[in-house]
């Protein structure tokens, strides 16, 4: 994903910034609790297309974001 488009993307849900997992191909908003879903390098930023995260997942990016 290039770096200058992800600064500018952001989830629509709530327009906060959002954090690129390369292996799960997923645009991540921690905020929002939803993983946007990444098709042949195209975010599909659709909230009916965004997985929830688990509680899990969303600690674990929390504890990311502030690394």
């Amino acid at each position: 994903m290039d770096k200058r488009l992800l600064e500018i993307l952001v989830c629509p849900a709530n327009k906060t910034a959002l954090i690129f997992d390369e292996t799960k191909q997923e645009l991540i908003a921690v905020s929002s609790g939803l993983a946007y879903p990444v098709r042949d390098g195209i975010p599909i930023l659709l909230v009916d297309e965004a997985r929830k995260l688990s509680l899990e997942e969303s600690e674990s990016y929390r504890k990311k974001q502030t690394v």
